[in-house]
């Protein structure tokens, strides 16, 4: 009887409402306060959208909805907007990030989780963690005064020396190009993919990783088969957030890419993206409306970009736990 006394104290339910209505009243308010907060950023997304379009109504009525995105003419002299350049290269951009970036990262994310010593894991992941805190003014900066005149032999070489590789080699390079501003983006997106996949792999049970290297495999074979195989959902997500990133990213690509509107011919040529012409150009377009409706339907062609990434990477999280799971049910090991 004492016992039983004693938990009743510590839940702190008084015995006579226990199972109330009364009782259950703060579940039922913390339900409807998440429940209302959850609607509340559905409905801001929704109102983004509807704004977003209705700004850029005469742009669409003028051009076109598909007109306007895959129209390879961006002149504002004669006030014509078509926005695939800008598509281009804010899709070239963002791959050649996620190329040079995620490897790197996921590298970076695996020597401080399984092979760092314990004394200098701590000081490598503030360092890494600190890339963030850079303002990317300073990283275009970088670019513009360091990347471009110390790269640009080095970049001459590699279309020289590949001139048979269509879309790399064969032709002269430009300084600012699409590669200075993916490699800026690879830079800037790597404290976020390392972050989460330090997380992720963390998570990682030490019955996985024990278990391999009892049955005689290698540090490097337990990692391919059980350390990367499990966190290969999480590592996923973690890219296609990087790439979320990089593909809103502005300041530091518009000092780097040319701001040329046009399809560049290979990958050291110049061009442009999308949130970069937005930056450019929203000043000088307050006079000309159907121009200022074309940087919001720029603006709209992004917003809904990077609502196709996110929901690309919540498939692959979703199809590789899955894929986790079914893997592990004829073995019993459980996948979380």
């Amino acid at each position: 009887m004492a016992a039983s006394a004693t938990t009743v104290s510590r839940s702190g339910d008084h015995p006579g409402l226990r199972g109330s209505p009364l009782s259950r009243l703060p579940d039922r308010a913390l339900r409807i306060a998440l429940t209302v907060l959850a609607a509340g950023i559905l409905a801001l997304i929704a109102f983004f959208f509807i704004r977003l379009y209705v700004e850029a109504r005469p742009a669409f009525t003028k051009f076109g909805v598909l007109g306007f995105t895959f129209d390879n003419n961006w002149d504002v002299s004669r006030n014509v907007f078509g926005a695939l350049p800008l598509v281009v290269g804010t899709l070239i951009t963002s791959a050649v990030a996620l190329i040079i970036g995620v490897p790197v990262a996921i590298a970076a994310a695996l020597f401080v989780t399984e092979l760092c010593p314990t004394r200098a894991r701590g000081p490598l992941t503030v360092m890494l963690d600190l890339l963030a805190a850079v303002p990317s003014v300073v990283y275009g900066l970088w670019g513009v005064f360091v990347l471009i005149p110390k790269l640009k032999p080095a970049e001459q070489w590699v279309t020289d020396t590949l001139h048979f590789i269509p879309f790399i080699g064969g032709a002269a390079v430009a300084g600012p190009n699409y590669f200075i501003g993916g490699l800026i983006l690879a830079i800037m997106i790597l404290p976020i993919v390392s972050a989460i996949t330090r997380e992720v792999m963390a998570t990682v049970p030490s019955d996985h990783k024990e278990a391999a290297l009892a049955l005689g495999a290698t540090r490097w074979e337990m990692i391919r088969t059980a350390f990367l195989p499990y966190s290969r959902a999480g590592i996923t997500g973690a890219a296609m957030l990087g790439l979320g990133r990089a593909i809103g990213e502005t300041i530091a690509v518009t000092l780097v890419i040319g701001n040329a509107p046009q399809i560049g011919k290979h990958l050291f040529d110049q061009g442009y993206t999308l949130a970069a012409v937005i930056a450019n150009e929203f000043g000088e377009a307050a006079n000309n409306p159907v121009h200022r409706a074309a940087l919001i339907a720029a603006g709209l062609v992004l917003f809904v970009l990077t609502l196709l990434v996110n929901a690309a990477a919540r498939a692959f999280v979703v199809r590789g736990q899955h894929g986790d799971r079914a893997a592990a049910e004829p073995t019993g090991v459980a996948v979380a």
